[in-house]
């Protein structure tokens, strides 16, 4: 077993031990001296980009917004922004939300179409509305006003892999038909090739200690018009608090969405728990919370894949998935390098 691996005994096992020690351990101690950065494995110029900025005087917020619209306006990454792969009908639709620890203020935007930077537009929701979340011709709308201009995000690369899909359609689509806990074989959109998957969290600690999140998607490839992720989503796809840290998320959002993991892993890191722990924690509540044969393999462990990325404030970063190694994107004095990621299965 990779040292990088914990099975489920041994983790519910170490964790009951760690909660008996909850009680004894310090909270969290003074910000470190130097900016940390974070990001999952999509985001090595993001967390570069994010450093340069905060060095420059930037608050965090700035800097990883900054850092992910490096990433938004790159048409090679398939699962963000800009050459995104689009729903079942040919369109992209982006999720993004922003949160900002100093003021605790949250701003997102899901199914927003033809704008490249929906994180620009969460952090607008944010600064100057009175809401949290807006959707779908609203949020076109609100950002229209603001001064964004609307085009086409459908690359011709994401449009040849949605045609060829559209053309070998047979079982591989989010419609399934009447079914029980315990019916399997319903369709194959959960086993996706996890580069289908993909999203981007960013989070980020500045000269001053501060601590914010963004994560920013075109969400599941193919999905039905107007399905939306844990991206968005307070406490599922991101999550952050001044005094604690921040997490956030890539894979199955509907599986991250059931379980809210990302409120969980800063919770957790309030009670004691390393970046780490509290990630492999979050990946086992997902575990325990997923009962539908469908989505099981023949082991009864989950045939899908979450990813967590966290720092605390002390600037100690960690990841950690449900199935197999993976890595994450860290940067700080040292420089951007990517990390490799704990995790509960083979």
């Amino acid at each position: 077993m990779s040292h990088h691996s914990l099975s489920r005994r041994d983790f519910i096992r170490n964790s009951a031990t760690a909660g008996a020690a909850i009680a004894l351990r310090p909270q969290l101690h003074s910000p470190p001296s130097h900016p940390v950065a974070i990001a999952s494995r999509n985001g090595l110029q993001a967390v570069a980009r994010t450093i340069e900025e905060i060095n420059q005087g930037s608050d965090a917020l700035d800097a990883i917004i900054a850092g992910v619209n490096l990433v938004e306006e790159d048409p090679s990454d398939l699962t963000v922004g800009y050459g995104g792969l689009p729903n079942a009908e040919g369109i992209v639709e982006l999720d993004a939300a922003v949160m900002h620890g100093p003021t605790g203020r949250v701003g997102a935007v899901a199914s927003l179409e033809g704008i490249k930077y929906p994180s620009k537009v969460a952090q607008l929701v944010l600064e100057r509305t009175d809401h949290v979340l807006l959707v779908g011709e609203g949020a076109q709308e609100f950002a229209r006003m603001h001064g964004f201009s609307t085009e086409n995000l459908l690359t011709d690369e994401a449009r040849e892999i949605w045609v060829q899909w559209r053309e070998t359609l047979s079982n591989r689509d989010d419609y399934l038909p009447p079914h029980g806990p315990d019916d399997v074989n319903l369709g194959e959109a959960f086993q996706r090739n996890e580069e289908f998957w993909g999203t981007i969290h960013c989070s980020a600690i500045d000269l001053l200690g501060n601590i914010s999140s963004v994560t920013t998607t075109s969400g599941l490839a193919f999905k039905i018009p107007g399905r939306v992720g844990d991206s968005p989503i307070p406490g599922a796809g991101l999550y952050c608090d001044n005094d604690v840290g921040a997490a956030g998320s890539t894979g199955r959002g509907e599986a991250n969405l059931q379980s809210c993991c990302s409120f969980l892993i800063v919770e957790r890191m309030r009670m004691g728990d390393s970046p780490q722990d509290a990630c492999l924690y979050a990946c086992e509540r997902i575990t325990q919370n997923t009962h539908l044969a469908r989505l099981q393999n023949e082991s009864g462990e989950p045939a899908f894949n979450v990813s967590f990325y966290a720092l605390n404030k002390a600037g100690e970063v960690a990841g950690a998935r449900i199935r197999g190694p993976g890595q994450m994107a860290v940067a700080d004095q040292d420089g951007a390098r990517l990390i490799e990621l704990a995790y509960l299965f083979e």
